[in-house]
């Protein structure tokens, strides 16, 4: 049985590849054409400094169905992050880093990074 390729989500504004023109991808997570153009036009805008809080919706002002209708969408970026994960520890796996080493870095022990990823290996 195939799967289907999996496909790309800003992890910013949830758009999938097929909404936007380009997708840049980093580690574990992606950005849109779009969401870079907007962040060009703050950091180009005189404007007050940022505060501490970012600007996410506001979950009050949501309905029920614009909440579930972002569940699917955010479910796409844990799996394009876990992904990423599971690259990245193959890497380290694949250069002899010990399992305690890894697991120190993720804040786990040695036994539940084993048990976590040693399968993707």
């Amino acid at each position: 049985m195939a799967t289907e390729p999996r496909r790309l989500r800003c992890s910013f504004c949830l758009k999938a590849e097929e909404e936007v023109a380009r997708i840049i991808a980093g580690p574990g997570s992606y950005v849109c054409d779009e969401c870079v153009a907007l962040c060009v036009r703050i950091l180009a805008a005189d404007s007050p400094p940022p505060t501490n809080e970012p600007d996410l919706p506001r979950w009050a002002s949501l309905t029920d169905e614009q909440v579930l209708e972002r569940l699917p969408k955010l479910a796409e970026i844990r799996d394009q992050v876990e992904s990423a994960l599971d690259l990245w520890v193959g890497e380290a796996r694949r250069r002899k880093v010990p399992w305690s080493r890894i697991g120190a870095a993720l804040a786990m022990t040695r036994q539940s990074a084993w048990e976590r990823f040693s399968h993707d290996i």
